[in-house]
């Protein structure tokens, strides 16, 4: 069982770990298992990763959907309490505005864009993910991107 070092957990895998969709535990829960578990040195995340995770939450359909009191619970007593939020610091807007658009990177695809660039400054040396496609740009950094399960047979199993 290997020691990960700086793991940047995206939004897709916060909802999943958090909140029961099925009756199985997702590959999410292994992860977030790892970090209770302490094989996560340093378990990372962004602002905005937090803040999607609450709009998430609180907007599922009526089954699964969390009420404001508890998502707010989560995000307190979870994530803060378990997380370094990154952010994307002001001298680096800038810049990230010129990768944008020089790398044409258009539509909701910017909130993906942002969300990597914090993990990438942050120094995560791995990203956590079910959408692997709009992290991929991170691999030429030296970063690795895996889904849960990737994860969780890498590193929890």
């Amino acid at each position: 069982m290997a020691l990960a070092s700086a793991v940047f957990f995206d939004t897709s895998i916060l909802i999943s770990a958090f909140i029961e969709m099925g009756e199985t535990p997702s590959p999410s829960e292994a992860a977030l298992d790892a970090i209770t578990r302490q094989l996560v040195r340093r378990p990372l995340t962004a602002w905005h990763c937090v803040l999607e995770f609450y709009a998430v939450a609180t907007r599922l359909p009526a089954n699964v959907r969390l009420d404001p009191k508890l998502a707010g619970s989560i995000v307190r007593n979870q994530i803060l309490e378990r997380f370094e939020v990154c952010e994307l610091p002001s001298d680096a807007h800038r810049a990230f505005i010129e990768a944008i658009v020089g790398e044409r990177i258009a539509g909701g695809r910017v909130y993906d864009a942002h969300i990597a660039e914090a993990a990438r400054l942050a120094g995560a040396e791995l990203v956590v993910t079910e959408n692997r496609r709009h992290f991929v740009p991170l691999m030429r950094y030296g970063i690795r991107v895996l889904t849960a399960e990737e994860f969780a047979g890498e590193y929890v199993a």
